[in-house]
């Protein structure tokens, strides 16, 4: 048995290149793929965090092409895989389908260095037997505000390739794939 794992795709608030808080917009690719390992690794639920009514309005309308229009019939997995999407305005409203903040172990990705982080080796265990449900927050743009990095629960390590190239902006989506597969894929 292992805990419940979800994990919130978070639009706002979120930093820009410059280091400002902004909101960034939703895009179709992150919806599908994130959706699409979420599934495939067992989470209980992706939220789609941002405080736009428009863009919460667009996340619904695709995911309803794709669980009830004309694409739920051709391509039945991806159907399987967006009712695991739950668009909310904000964080606030993710951790009230728990119950609230404290019913809820918040994670968090980052590749900045906000605080001591935990490796992804170390958490995975974390992850098994009883406790709270984790969420697993990853942020858009240029990452997760530093206050939300330092009120959650814990901070998973960034990812870095063996040999270091020099260059670390992987796409949220490839972030969330990695480490899914790293706290939940096949050890053998």
């Amino acid at each position: 048995m292992s805990r419940t794992l979800s994990i919130a795709l978070v639009h706002h608030p979120v930093l820009d290149k410059q280091g400002s808080t902004v909101t960034s917009a939703v895009t179709n690719l992150d919806i599908h793929d994130l959706a699409r390992s979420a599934r495939t690794y067992g989470c209980a639920s992706y939220f789609i965090v941002h405080p736009v009514a428009a863009q919460r309005d667009l996340v619904a309308r695709i995911c309803e092409h794709w669980t009830y229009g004309s694409s739920a019939q051709r391509i039945p997995d991806r159907k399987e895989a967006l009712t695991l999407v739950k668009p909310v305005p904000t964080l606030d409203d993710a951790y009230a389908s728990f119950g609230g903040r404290d019913a809820v172990e918040v994670w968090v990705t980052s590749a900045s260095a906000v605080r001591t982080p935990v490796s992804v080796a170390a958490a995975r265990p974390l992850l098994e037997g009883e406790g709270k449900p984790v969420l697993l927050l990853f942020g858009t743009a240029w990452g997760l505000l530093p206050e939300t990095i330092r009120a959650a629960d814990l901070s998973l390590a960034p990812i870095h390739a063996a040999e270091p190239s020099g260059f670390n902006h992987l796409s949220v989506r490839a972030a969330c794939a990695i480490i899914l597969d790293r706290l939940r894929g096949d050890r053998s």
